[in-house]
C-alpha cells in the first residue's frame, strides 16, 4: 500500500476481549470513509497477553500493524511508538476498551475535512466511575493552576490529527510523555465535537490515584517552572515576616521592655523552617531529576517485535 489516507493507533493494555470487536468495528467505519487505511496496534506489555490476538488479526488483514513492545512502558510511550509508525495524511488516536467508539471516526473526518488540522472528542456525558471521574477532575484542576493551561476534563486523547500535527509531535522527544497536553501545546487549527462515550465491557481503567498524581507530578515538572517560582515567593514571604516579627520584638523590648522567652517556639519555628527548606530542596530535586532522564538520552520505548510494519 503506498498511500495511507487514515491511521488509527491503540495502545493495548487490559483488554485482550475487546481486540476482535475492535477490529470489526474499525474496518466498518474506516471502510465507509476510504479503503486505504491501517489499524496500528501496539501492545504494551499487556498482562492478558493480548499479542497472540494482535498476531490473528494481523495475519487475517495486512492492514492491522502489530507493535510488541518489550515491557511495559505507559499508555503515553505506547502512543508515541504507534505514531513513530503511522503513515496516514490523518491519524486517529484512541483507546482500546469501546469506550472510544470506532463510529465517531466519521465524524472526526467529516469534521476535518471543514479544514480543521486537529479535531478532539468532547465526551459528553462520561461512563466512568465516580472515583475514577473524581480523580480525572483534580489532576486536570492541579495541571490547569501549575501550568497556566485550560484543561477540559471532557477532552481525552480520541480525536483525529492532521500529519504535520503528528509530524510535530513526533519531533518531542522529552522522556515525559503526555499525548493530549501536546496535541494542544502545538497550535494549529483546532476544534472540538461532541461523542457518545459508552460504558465500558471489558476489564478496569490502569489509571490509579497513584497513578494520576505520577502523571500529574511529571506533567507539571516538564511543562512548567510554577513551583520553582512560588518556592522563590513563599521564600521572600517568610523572610518578610521574619524580618517584621524581629523588628516587632525589638521594639517592644526598647519600649516595654519585655523580653522573648519560650524554648517550645523556638523548636517549633526551626522544625517549620526545615521541613520548608526540605520540600524546596525536593522541588528543585524534581527538576533535577528531570534533567538527568532527558541528558541519557534514553529510548522512549523499545520494540521488541513488529508484523506488517
Amino acid at each position: 500500500m503506498d498511500s495511507v489516507k487514515i491511521s488509527v493507533v491503540s495502545p493495548i493494555y487490559g483488554c485482550k476481549a475487546c481486540l476482535p470487536e475492535l477490529y470489526e468495528r474499525l474496518v466498518h467505519a474506516l471502510s465507509s470513509i476510504t479503503p486505504s487505511f491501517e489499524i496500528i496496534l501496539v501492545n504494551d506489555a499487556c498482562p492478558q497477553n493480548s499479542w497472540e490476538c494482535i498476531e490473528t488479526l494481523c495475519t487475517k488483514d495486512r492492514r492491522v500493524k502489530g507493535i510488541n513492545l518489550s515491557r511495559n512502558f505507559g499508555q503515553h510511550y505506547a502512543i508515541s511508538a504507534g505514531l513513530d509508525h503511522a503513515k496516514g495524511e490523518w491519524v486517529v488516536v484512541m483507546d482500546c476498551d469501546l469506550q472510544d467508539q470506532p463510529e465517531e471516526i466519521v465524524k472526526f473526518y467529516a469534521k476535518a475535512m471543514e479544514g480543521y488540522d486537529i479535531v478532539f472528542g468532547q465526551r459528553i456525558e462520561r461512563q466512568d466511575s465516580f472515583f475514577k471521574k473524581l480523580g480525572s477532575q483534580a489532576f486536570n484542576k492541579v495541571l490547569e493552576y501549575f501550568t497556566d493551561t485550560k484543561q477540559d476534563n471532557s477532552l481525552a486523547n480520541f480525536g483525529i490529527y492532521a500529519r504535520k500535527v503528528i509530524d510535530t509531535i513526533n519531533s518531542y522527544r522529552e522522556q515525559s510523555r503526555d499525548f493530549l497536553l501536546f496535541a494542544k501545546m502545538v497550535g494549529f487549527r483546532k476544534t472540538v465535537i461532541e461523542i457518545a462515550h459508552a460504558p465500558r465491557a471489558h476489564g478496569s481503567s490502569s489509571y490509579t490515584l497513584s497513578k494520576l498524581i505520577r502523571l500529574a507530578i511529571d506533567s507539571i515538572v516538564s511543562h512548567s517552572n510554577k513551583p520553582l517560582r512560588l518556592s522563590i515567593q513563599l521564600g521572600f514571604f517568610i523572610a518578610t515576616a521574619s524580618l517584621g516579627f524581629a523588628l516587632w520584638l525589638v521594639t517592644r523590648f526598647f519600649i516595654y521592655g519585655t523580653t522573648t522567652e519560650g524554648w517550645t517556639s523556638l523548636m517549633v519555628s526551626m522544625f517549620f523552617m526545615f521541613g520548608l527548606l526540605f520540600a524546596i530542596i525536593g522541588i528543585v530535586g524534581l527538576y533535577i531529576g528531570k534533567i538527568f532522564d532527558e541528558v541519557k538520552r534514553r529510548p522512549l520505548y523499545i520494540i521488541q517485535e513488529t508484523i506488517n510494519v
